[in-house]
């Protein structure tokens, strides 16, 4: 029976099978290619109105740049959508991407219509039609807050602020580990977001553990990206064993270190729960109230 070739200088040398990390799970991009596919429609309207007049052609660049905004709106919109509803604390987004797309989607079929049937009721359908078809399509952004009832927005706002830092961080590390091009390293730092991500949720549901989880998703984070980047090129150059093996100590003690910090987290709020219980079992009992 074939064995797995392993020894003293393999690159899983010293890790065992408890200690591997699980296969990293590529994030699949929300936009996807129904959003790429409305950069397409531009291209071939200005091309056919090359041999055109000035005008036709004006028109047609005038749809095609719509067009070409609305689609890029779009997939701003989808990705911001559907890192409100990863969270289950979110604010709405501040620009409504998604219904401007549709807005310009619709705009810009107006006027390509207009530029081969001119006057006022065909290219007003035809842009009223590309607009439904593309709110029906994709839908409108979200339009209320999220799991905000209770949190002040000036609270709010500093979740938001810190939290949006540290997912840039983040990807920002994922960014630069693959230029290493080592897939048990990419592994290991997806393990290590996952890891920072449940800190970041815990924080999401109770503003109040900001305070006590800033430093990790500011200071922490920034640090781990810049020692990512760090390890990226000297791997990518000279292969340095030593340096490999630092930065996977690295990894594990800020795991570590933010998994800790997070069940700390929780078992602080439960006692908080736990006191505002008692205190109002006493007041029910001073009141003559058996609970």
């Amino acid at each position: 029976m074939a064995k797995r070739y392993g020894g003293k200088f393999s690159p899983d040398a010293g890790i065992g099978k408890a200690d591997a990390p699980a296969p990293a799970r590529p994030r699949r991009d929300p936009a996807g290619a129904r959003a790429n596919v409305m950069f397409v429609p531009a291209i071939p309207l200005v091309f056919t109105s090359l041999r055109d007049g000035a005008v036709e052609l004006a028109l047609a660049l005038t749809a095609a740049a719509l067009w070409t905004l609305g689609a890029w709106l779009l997939r701003d919109g989808l990705r911001a959508e559907a890192a409100y509803a990863q969270r289950k604390v979110a604010r709405r987004p501040a620009i409504p991407r998604k219904m401007m797309a549709s807005v310009l989607t619709g705009l810009g079929a107006a006027i390509a219509a207009y530029k081969t049937e001119p006057g006022v009721l065909a290219p007003l359908l035809f842009g009223l039609i590309a607009l439904a078809l593309h709110a029906t399509a994709f839908g409108i952004d979200p339009l209320k807050n999220k799991g905000a009832e209770g949190i002040d927005d000036f609270q709010q706002d500093r979740v938001a602020r810190v939290v949006d830092e540290a997912e840039t961080l983040l990807a920002e590390m994922a960014d630069a580990i693959r230029r290493a091009a080592d897939r048990d390293m990419e592994n290991r730092v997806a393990v290590f977001q996952q890891t920072a991500r449940d800190m970041i949720r815990t924080v999401e549901e109770d503003p109040r553990d900001l305070t006590a989880a800033r430093r990790y998703l500011g200071v922490y984070l920034l640090g781990a990206r810049d020692a990512t980047v760090k390890f990226a090129d000297i791997w990518s150059r000279s292969r340095d064993a030593r340096a490999r093996a630092d930065y996977v100590a690295l990894l594990d003690d800020l795991s570590d270190n933010f998994a800790s910090r997070t069940r700390k987290m929780l078992l602080e709020d439960r006692s908080d729960l736990t006191v505002e219980i008692e205190v109002l079992r006493d007041r029910l009992q001073r009141e003559g109230v058996k609970p």
